[in-house]
């Protein structure tokens, strides 16, 4: 199948519009249109990654951390990204990353952590901004709840727990049709005045183009009138990490017994443990001490990242218990959400997921 047919289910899970602004997300290499027959999975593409793809027959490799980042001003082969961009080319091999989209979706990157744990009541630690949009549109009354159901469907009007959310207001709209206009009421060259709706509803900014589609196919007008017009309303359904509760509280050491087993890990680094029970745990994949603050608001015990740096101990103690696993270690489940994403599409394709360690940090 295609690249761009792989890819788009991934991007319909994990928009490209979550990622951080800082990130490179989607097609690294490669052509969208070439056919492949099998998919790797990583965390990192590494040489020894693009090998094992070369051994599998693979054509496409996706990863969470994508190979070009800071971005690349040389093809020398001076460092990993540009020699594995170079043997990519080489190969063939289409390479795609889902990032920071992957961490802000909905069953995302922290959910994985938090199902790792067996967290229940898991929700958005640091909701999105910046991802609704308000749709606001004119409709003949008798055509209106046709227009509206056919947007609902589409997955306009989620609010939450609620869905066909919308408001609805009466008004008269006036228009005239030029000599090479085909009115659905009224005479062309005639000013023409009509009881109409204003429906005002919300939508997630990745289903703008689907929903603007199904609002001109439904409506009955030549031409629709529509505003959309960008919310800064917190999206509860995408943003970075999570919260989530154990079913009976802990000690702190049982707690961080529990990492280590889970995550498979030698060493924790961790604040001064307290004495404090552990029910309520802040979780965030990667890099996440920035929502440090996040988690101690939230009311959680706990809160589980990688990459802290010193300093920040020191903030969290007394009032959080805090342990880094590391980066990799938090995100190492990742490729099981691609994975289970892309079986539940294409049974029948062939996938497969990396047999290569590619964590750079050692522990002796």
């Amino acid at each position: 199948m295609k690249v761009s047919e792989i890819t788009s289910v991934i991007e319909s899970f994990a928009p490209l519009s979550y990622q951080e602004s800082y990130d490179n997300a989607g097609l690294q290499t490669g052509d969208p249109d070439a056919e492949v027959a099998a998919a790797l999975i990583c965390i990192d593409v590494t040489e020894q990654v693009l090998d094992e793809a070369v051994r599998l027959g693979v054509g496409l490799i996706i990863s969470h951390h994508p190979v070009i980042f800071g971005g690349l001003k040389k093809l020398t082969g001076s460092t990993l990204a540009e020699r594995v961009v170079i043997e990519a080319v080489r190969r063939e091999i289409s390479i795609y990353s889902a990032h920071t989209n992957l961490d802000s979706v909905y069953q995302g990157v922290s959910y994985r952590m938090a199902s790792r744990l067996g967290l229940v009541n898991v929700k958005v630690l640091s909701a999105a901004r910046g991802q609704l949009r308000k749709l606001v549109f004119f409709v003949p009354v008798d055509d209106a709840a046709a227009v509206r159901e056919a947007i609902f469907e589409a997955g306009a009007g989620q609010i939450g727990e609620y869905d066909m959310c919308s408001f609805n207001a009466a008004g008269e709209g006036t228009f005239r049709g030029s000599e090479d206009s085909d009115p659905y009421i009224g005479e062309r060259g005639t000013l023409h005045t009509e009881p109409e709706l204003r429906v005002e509803t919300i939508f997630p900014l990745e289903l703008e183009g689907r929903i603007l589609s199904v609002l001109i196919d439904a409506h009955p007008y030549e031409e629709v009138a529509y505003d959309i017009y960008p919310l800064e309303n917190v999206y509860e359904k995408a943003g970075m990490g999570v919260t989530g509760e154990f079913q009976e509280a802990m000690a702190e050491i049982d707690f961080l017994k529990l990492l280590k087993e889970r995550f498979d890990i030698p060493v924790i680094r961790h604040t001064k443990l307290s004495g404090r029970q552990i029910k309520r745990v802040a979780l965030c994949g990667g890099s996440g001490s920035f929502l440090l603050g996040r988690s101690i608001s939230s009311g959680a015990d706990a809160f589980v990242t990688g990459d802290v740096r010193y300093h920040p101990f020191f903030d969290a103690e007394g009032k959080i218990l805090m342990a880094d696993i590391g980066h990799y270690e938090s995100e190492q489940f990742t490729t099981g959400i691609i994975y289970d994403l892309l079986l539940k599409n294409f049974p029948t394709f062939a996938i497969h997921l990396t047999q290569v360690n590619t964590n750079p940090v050692n522990y002796y």
